[in-house]
């Protein structure tokens, strides 16, 4: 570090309040830390999670509805109550809210593939169960013979190339959206495709198939299969030997049905209208995803249940659990402000949450709020591979959310050599909606992860520590903030200066380097000032902890803003020279 540089940050971290150089957590999480760590196992959240991940599971569907029903049981045993059968001042209460759904709901129920004059099936349902593409029809019960033909690129798939033929095809799912008019009218018997991405490592693992999907068309019912790399390799070693005719036997259920959601409730006891909610989606087919958020979810739920009842743990504003369709159950929540007594004052979807980090390669990541980061990803933050567009400043949500729930994470990890990493915000999960309500809201999940969305996504690659520790996390987090008071709002005003003057400190030295390497300095200025002004705001957003007659913490509040202010006024001058 340059002599000059480091003098001027010591200087100017000595500006801030009396904050230590590591973020302090409010006084009352070693308490809620030991309340957690001995009550939460983790054999619920697996014991859940094996019960989840034995169904191909969408909205309306067999296994969806059958882990509603396990939902409900368990809640119950935990003792909550119908709220139908409440009575007024019922503390633990949970409800099943029925839909309509505009489409039917599906299903698989066995496949194979076969090349004809083969020794034997180049794929069977009962070893991938994602080969059968969702909305997929059944063929007829013998199936369907037809030639192969490979198409590689998307302006190839015209009538004259696939009529009476079975499509097969290595490009992405969109090119064959765009074309699926094409491969109905066409006349093609029926689609097989390949697109394992890099990040799935498909060389090694080969019987990997990422689940695909056709779209919901009752008027042209058609059939897909999506191939393994072992099996795509195996057809293609065919078609170079000439002509390749397969037998395709698919079996599926489309059926009407009604869409479930379901939502129980911890009641404050002072603050009943204000609440905290978890949200756990339960479509997709996968173990870790998302069987364990709903079995990390569940364990919380019944747990934090006991506690209160036994008066062991208060809670003074209200504690929501969500389980549903991913997005849609929690967009139609937050918007229904009718059928729930509380405003939402913060959202934690659990999504991804039991990974055995030796086995799938995944790290444990909480995704940050939109910050600078996701417009400037440099130093230590790092996009998982499911990356994410760079966000504009005027989609920037300040708050102090991301830095406690990280702090506190961080003390888990620490305490359990576990490993705690972040993101810049990506999306695409429960948090959106969230966010998009303008309500905090934060994504706990894993990622890389080699079985991503593929039918070896099971119970081998699930760690009952791991759900013990995002558990115990998610559990500490959420009382900290549903107790929160005026003592807390002090302990997180310290723990947001320390990671605003971390963040600022460090913002500095990269952009010193990227000046010194010939970058201009009013684009180096530029993200200074953003983060200042994203800090600025985070700390302004703790005035929601206390009351607004507090005029004690709101002269402390504004005088961090002006020390955050004076300290990047520094940094900022200190870059021009």
């Amino acid at each position: 570090m340059n002599l000059k540089i480091g003098i001027l940050i010591v200087i100017a971290s000595s500006t801030f309040l009396s904050c230590a150089d590591t973020e302090k957590l409010p006084a009352t999480t070693p308490e809620y830390f030991e309340i957690a760590r001995k009550n939460l196992t983790g054999d619920t959240a697996f014991e859940t999670t094996a019960f989840v991940e034995q169904f191909w599971r969408v909205a309306g569907n067999t296994g969806y509805n059958k882990t509603i029903q396990r939902i409900a049981s368990k809640l119950e045993e935990a003792g909550y109550v119908l709220e139908a059968d409440a009575r007024p001042n019922e503390v633990l209460t949970y409800r099943i809210e029925k839909r309509a759904m505009k489409n039917k709901t599906w299903e698989p129920v066995g496949a194979s593939l076969t090349i004809i004059g083969g020794d034997q099936p180049l794929l069977e349902h009962t070893s991938n169960r994602n080969m059968i593409f969702l909305n997929s029809v059944s063929t007829p019960a013998n199936g369907v013979v037809g030639e192969i033909v490979h198409i590689t690129k998307a302006e190839d798939l015209t009538p004259d190339n696939i009529k009476g033929k079975i499509v097969f095809a290595e490009m992405g799912t969109y090119a064959l959206y765009k074309k699926n008019k094409v491969l109905v009218e066409g006349g093609a018997h029926g689609l097989i495709s390949y697109n394992n991405p890099a990040y799935l490592q498909p060389q090694k693992n080969t019987t990997s198939i990422q689940f695909r999907s056709l779209p919901y068309n009752d008027a042209d019912p058609f059939w897909g299969i999506a191939l393994s790399y072992q099996a795509k390799e195996a057809l293609k070693t065919a078609l170079k030997e000439g002509k390749v005719t397969v037998k395709a036997a698919i079996k599926t259920k489309i059926y009407p049905s009604e869409e479930l959601t379901i939502i129980a409730n911890i009641k404050g006891a002072e603050m009943p209208n204000e609440s905290l909610v978890f949200s756990a989606h339960i479509q997709e087919p996968g173990a870790n995803d998302n069987a364990s958020g709903v079995g990390a979810q569940l364990e919380i739920a019944m747990v934090t249940a006991k506690l209160v009842h036994a008066r062991e743990l208060n809670l003074k504003r209200t504690l929501t659990f969500l389980w549903g369709d991913e997005i849609i159950s929690t967009r139609r929540y937050i918007a229904e402000k009718e059928k729930r007594s509380a405003k939402i004052n913060w959202g934690i979807s659990l999504d991804m949450v039991g990974e055995n980090t030796a086995v799938t390669g995944g790290s444990f990541l909480i995704e940050k709020m939109p910050d600078p980061s996701a417009i400037w990803t440099r130093g230590t933050d790092k996009h998982s591979e499911w990356g994410g567009k760079v966000l504009k400043l005027e989609e920037m949500k300040p708050h102090y959310f991301s830095d406690l729930i990280i702090g506190i994470f961080k003390d888990q990890g620490e305490y359990a050599h576990w490993n705690v990493e972040t993101n810049p915000f990506e999306g695409g999960s429960d948090h959106t909606p969230f966010l998009k309500a303008d309500i905090p809201g934060l994504l706990l999940w894993h990622f890389t992860d080699q079985f991503y969305h593929t039918d070896n996504d099971r119970i081998d690659k699930v760690s009952k520590e791991t759900l013990r520790n995002v558990s115990i996390g998610a559990l500490v987090s959420a009382c900290t903030l549903l107790n929160a008071d005026n003592h807390t709002a002090k302990a997180i005003l310290e723990n947001t200066l320390s990671a605003a003057k971390k963040r600022l400190n460090a913002e500095f030295l990269l952009s010193k380097k990227a000046i010194n390497e010939g970058k201009p300095i009013a684009d180096e200025t530029q993200i200074l000032t953003a983060w200042n002004t994203w800090y600025v705001e985070a700390l302004g957003s703790i005035q929601d902890l206390v009351s607004e007659s507090d005029e004690k913490f709101t002269s402390e509040l504004t005088k961090a803003q002006e020390r955050l202010e004076s300290l990047t006024n520094s940094l900022l001058q200190d870059l021009e020279e």
